[in-house]
């Protein structure tokens, strides 16, 4: 039995179709590979959306491939470039903004800490800014994407929670924490709660846990190396195996990003503020249990090597308290870890026979729709 069919049914979504349908939504960073997830499942449940982004970052890209371009408007641009980001927000007047737009490799973070900080940090400021000078007449919610990585990684075993202090020790992890002051500091100087009235705005920050799915070929990143090794017949070289982290499919994290948002509308004052997104701390897995879990599927044995040499420096363990959303919005992870394996490697497989992305990525929208008790509009 496969792992889409072996779910069982619930009304458990967090998200209510009706309200999507039709919509003004904006996306930053939509051709990236969870950005492209999230344009077919808005474009599934009705939504209008605006993209403002760069050119697809990876050859091939989920985002070529399953032609998510066809479902959405697009406008090419760098959120670095403040004017093009400002005549974006202000030309389509969106009423749900998802700021994903970032330099989101941790390695490429070392190798590049100047960009990266210039993108995550100052464009989180210019789209802000562009927020704040948009004349918009009808009420926002925006959603600032973030990671489970803002944290201060204080290297215990306890999982993180929303008001734990912000940190990071590389660049891209102290950018995207730094990302989060510049957005504390905008709701207290421009769009504070007590004046929403006025100004319409409701802002939360979504710090996620390690996204996975089918169709990412980001370099530098777990799966795809894994998936890149076995289709090769080969183990993947690791370079830290005993890293634990909060693994979820990308459909769980979106689920959670899209409920916030829609909570941000109706009921700004309970949703406005920081969010963590990740499977319950019982349930995170090591790097090496990733790698064996996706490797499997190719009867793949042994599933990884220790990878040689220097590797700049990783936290060991970080998981994440999600008990805020699913106390106050009713999410959780519905694929536990080996599912959302299952799913990533089934992904691939598909993809490896022949099959359109577009079609596979559907096909598991649908199956995640109906595990939420939802169906998606036609």
């Amino acid at each position: 039995m496969s792992a889409m069919s072996a779910m069982t049914t619930m009304n458990t979504a967090v998200i209510d179709p009706a309200f999507w349908r039709g919509r003004r939504v904006m996306l930053t960073g939509h051709t990236g590979f969870k950005g492209a997830w999230l344009g077919l499942l808005l474009h599934r449940l009705g939504a209008e959306v605006l993209g403002f982004s760069l050119p697809p970052p990876t050859t091939p890209s989920l985002f070529d491939l399953a032609d998510v371009g066809a479902d959405l408007r697009t406008v090419t641009g760098d959120v670095r470039d403040a004017a093009a980001l400002a005549a974006a927000v202000r030309d389509f007047a969106p009423e749900v903004l998802l700021h994903m737009a970032a330099q989101s490799v941790v390695l490429d973070s070392y190798a590049d800490p100047l960009g990266t900080y210039s993108t995550n940090v100052m464009g989180t400021a210019n789209l802000l800014e562009a927020v704040r000078r948009a004349g918009l007449t009808r009420p926002l919610a925006l959603v600032n994407v973030t990671t489970d990585k803002v944290y201060h990684n204080q290297r215990w075993l306890w999982s993180y929670r929303e008001n734990e202090a912000l940190g990071g020790r590389d660049p891209y992890s102290n950018s995207k924490a730094c990302s989060e002051l510049v957005t504390q500091s905008f709701v207290a100087s421009f769009f504070p709660p007590e004046r929403r009235a006025e100004h319409g705005v409701a802002v939360a920050s979504a710090r996620a846990g390690n996204v996975i799915g089918g169709g990412d070929w980001t370099p530098h990143q777990l799966v795809p190396a894994i998936i890149a090794a076995a289709q090769a017949g080969q183990p993947v070289a690791l370079r830290n195996p005993a890293g634990v982290r909060p693994w979820q499919h990308v459909l769980d994290c979106l689920h959670g990003y899209l409920g916030l948002a829609e909570r941000l509308l109706r009921e700004p004052h309970r949703a406005a503020g920081d969010w963590n997104f990740g499977p319950p701390s019982d349930e995170v897995v090591t790097v090496a249990q990733v790698a064996e879990g996706v490797a499997r599927h190719w009867a793949l044995s042994p599933a990884w090597t220790q990878a040689p040499g220097e590797r700049p420096p990783e936290e060991p363990e970080l998981r994440l308290d999600c008990s805020k959303a699913a106390r106050q919005l009713g999410w959780r992870c519905r694929l536990a870890t080996p599912q959302a394996l299952d799913w990533v490697a089934q992904w691939h497989l598909r993809h490896q026979a022949g099959e359109g992305a577009r079609r596979i990525c559907l096909d598991q929208i649908d199956a995640f729709l109906a595990h939420l008790g939802l169906e998606a509009p036609r």
